[in-house]
C-alpha cells in the first residue's frame, strides 16, 4: 500500500506531527522515505533540529535526520545524541546504537523515556533479534519504537517549543576531539562503516 499523500499545507508543528503519526512506525532500515515530498516540508517549518530530526526519522527519512543529530553529537545536546541512537537502531546498526543509548543514559530525556539502560538495551536486542533472526513479535516492537520516538519528541516539544527557528546554530554542540576524530573516519570509511 502506498504512503498516504502530504496534504499541504503543514504550516504549523502539530499538523505535520498529527499526518506523520498516521504512516507506518520506524523500526526496520527503510529503502527510501516513507513519503519523500515530507523532506521539504519538515526542513521549511525551521523547528528546532531535534523536532526537525524526529519528523525526519518518524518519515523514515534517515539521510536528512543524520544530517541534523551529526551537529548535536556531543553534550550538552542530549536529545540530539538519544535522537542519534534511535536513527542507528532504525538503521539496523545495533553496537552503534547502544554506545549512542548508554552516551544519554544518565540524561534527563532518556530517564524519561525509558527509567534505564537496562530497559532500553533489552528493546534493542529484540528488535535485532526480529531483524537477524525472526524471533519476536514485530507489531509490538513497532508499537515501543513509536513510543519512544513520541516520546522523545513530547520531552523535545516541551523544553525547545514548536516554534519557527530561523537560527539553529544555537542547538549546534563542538564535538570534543574523540567524536572529531571518529567522526572523521565513519566519513572517510577508513573503520569501516557506512561512507556518507
Amino acid at each position: 500500500m502506498p504512503a498516504p499523500t502530504p496534504k499541504p499545507p503543514f504550516t504549523t508543528f502539530s499538523a505535520l506531527y498529527n499526518h506523520i503519526l498516521t504512516l507506518p512506525p520506524p523500526l526496520f532500515p527503510p529503502p527510501k522515505p516513507t513519503s519523500p515530498p515530507l523532506t521539504a516540508t519538515i526542513s521549511a517549518l525551521s523547528l528546532h533540529p531535534t523536532l526537525e530530526a524526529a519528523l525526519h526519522i518518524l518519515n523514515n527519512d534517515l539521510p536528512s535526520a543524520h544530517f541534523l543529530v551529526r551537529h548535536m553529537q556531543a553534550p550538552p545536546a542530549y536529545e540530539g545524541m538519544f535522537l542519534h541512537g534511535i536513527l542507528h537502531r532504525i538503521e539496523g546498526d545495533y553496537d552503534n546504537a547502544r554506545a549512542w543509548y548508554s552516551n544519554v543514559a544518565e540524561s534527563e530525556v532518556f530517564t524519561k523515556v525509558w527509567g534505564g539502560e537496562e530497559a532500553a538495551r533489552e528493546f534493542i536486542g529484540k528488535v535485532e533479534a526480529l531483524v537477524k533472526e525472526g524471533e519476536g513479535d514485530g507489531q509490538e516492537l513497532e508499537k515501543e519504537s513509536l513510543r519512544e520516538i513520541k516520546a522523545v519528541v513530547e520531552y523535545c516539544r516541551e523544553k525547545f517549543g514548536e516554534e519557527e527557528l530561523k537560527d539553529a546554530t544555537g542547538a549546534w554542540v563542538r564535538p570534543g576531539e574523540d567524536h572529531r576524530k571518529m567522526g572523521e573516519e565513519m566519513v572517510s570509511g577508513g573503520k569501516g562503516y557506512r561512507q556518507f
